[in-house]
């Protein structure tokens, strides 16, 4: 779904767009699909030197299907939302908008993930020209807060395999030291217990007693280095005279790839206890989210593009020479004022000359060139030029064909031969003769008749 918004920002020249996006992957746990409703919005006309902002504002759309935690996870967990938008036209390339959003509380498997409620970038803009912007995929991804988590003995997440042979000691002496007063042991040679854990480091925290035995430890299915530690023995290895001294980290390992891993804890002495308390979970600070965690999103509808126009700094835009205006993409002509200098009186049009500066949106390259305007300028060009019309003395004839009795032109009427001329004035002339003596007779006889009465 993508539906156009009109709003104050359309009036500003942002166009602002609804975009529906459904996820996968990653974050949306157990193959589910997890749907966003967002907003997209995006200049449709800047000048040089302006940045091309362009931002989503974030949100579930309105089902119950959210993103999850993936495992359990101290506070500070993040949530990262990278989006694309592609540019076309004058530039080619891809805008990442980014913005993440810290997950205060303590995190289990499902908990949901909130987001952050926008994401944004910017590109700075140094020549005019169009471009279409085109909103593409957005990615989530989850990072894992740098710490330690401790998980107790009895956690449902540690198996004892051949239970039977483990015993469970609860509201230990808090002299002792144990972790959550607790502990899980055997003295059955081979019994083990296995916890699997995400991280990149996994410490073993047990009792160091006179007592116990060595412990070997397995991680992924192959042998740890150190392999073993032996919990009656000090750091120095000296014999512990202690009999229960709980709460300390006797084994550690650190290094692993982030991601899930599987520790063995395993009794290596008959008759000797091996004893679990806790263990400690580490994660180093990631330099990059894990893939595992992403999740992909995609347009539900299909792509649409929106056209950003680019003019010059502190330019006006009008189609017409001789004002200025703003808000269209036709040329702008700033004139200065004209000052003709006729030299003869024509009937006709003129064509001025005039020197501007011209520069093509596809290269950005500016070129300084003299022409005639002949024609409408073309609408993917901004025009800055200065026009001083002069009216030249005319060479030719400015209309090409007068009609007869028009006006006097420089060429010969049409559509009359000479010889036609020439035979109509001597019948006006040879008229007009007889005309005369008619008339002179008729006044003589009038005379006579008057002296006869």
């Amino acid at each position: 779904m993508l539906v156009a918004l009109p709003s104050e920002a359309a009036d500003a020249g942002i166009a602002e767009l609804v975009v529906d996006y459904a996820c996968t992957g990653g974050v949306a746990l157990n193959g589910s699909t997890v749907n966003l409703r967002t907003k997209v919005s995006i200049p449709t006309t800047i000048k040089v030197g302006e940045p091309l902002n362009i931002g989503w504002k974030l949100g579930y759309k309105q089902d119950p299907t959210r993103f999850g935690s993936p495992d359990f996870f101290a506070p500070g967990s993040k949530v990262l939302v990278t989006g694309n938008a592609q540019l076309s036209g004058s530039w080619v390339g891809v805008l990442q908008p980014k913005g993440s959003l810290d997950q205060t509380n303590q995190l289990q498997p499902g908990s949901i993930l909130r987001l952050p409620e926008g994401i944004s970038d910017s590109a700075h803009i140094d020549r005019v020209g169009t471009l279409k912007v085109s909103p593409r995929k957005l990615f989530v991804d989850f990072i894992p807060p740098a710490g330690e988590v401790m998980v107790n003995n009895d956690d449902p997440r540690v198996s004892y395999h051949a239970a039977a042979d483990w015993a469970y000691l609860g509201s230990e002496p808090l002299s002792i030291g144990d972790y959550g007063r607790d502990l899980h042991r055997t003295n059955k040679v081979n019994s083990w217990a296995s916890f699997t854990f995400t991280g990149t480091g996994i410490e073993y925290v047990a009792r160091r007693s006179n007592e116990a035995g060595k412990v070997g430890f397995r991680i992924d299915g192959q042998d740890a280095t150190p392999s073993f530690v032996d919990a009656s023995k000090n750091p120095d290895g000296t014999p512990t005279n202690a009999a229960h001294e709980g709460g300390l980290t006797l084994w550690r390992f650190n290094g692993l790839k982030y991601g899930e891993h599987t520790i063995e804890v395993k009794n290596l002495e008959d008759g000797k206890w091996a004893q679990l308390d806790a263990f400690r979970v580490i994660t180093r600070e990631l330099q990059n989210p894990p893939n595992e965690y992403r999740a992909t999103c995609s347009l539900v509808s299909d792509p649409v593009s929106v056209d950003v126009t680019i003019s010059e700094a502190g330019g006006s835009q009008s189609p017409n020479p001789t004002g200025t205006g703003t808000g269209s993409p036709s040329p702008t002509v700033t004139p200065t004022t004209p000052t003709p200098t006729p030299t003869n009186t024509h009937t006709g049009t003129s064509t001025p000359t005039h020197t501007g500066t011209t520069t093509p949106p596809a290269n950005g390259v500016n070129s300084t060139s003299t022409n005639t305007t002949t024609s409408t300028p073309r609408p993917t060009l901004t025009v800055t030029a200065t026009v001083t019309p002069t009216r030249p003395t005319p060479t030719a004839p400015q209309v090409i064909i007068t009609p007869s009795g028009g006006a006097q032109t420089g060429e010969a009427p049409q559509g009359s031969s000479g010889l036609g001329l020439l035979g109509a004035g001597t019948v006006m002339v040879t008229g007009s003769a007889l005309g005369g003596v008619a008339l002179m007779r008729r006044r003589a006889a009038h005379a006579r008749g008057q002296r006869d009465s």
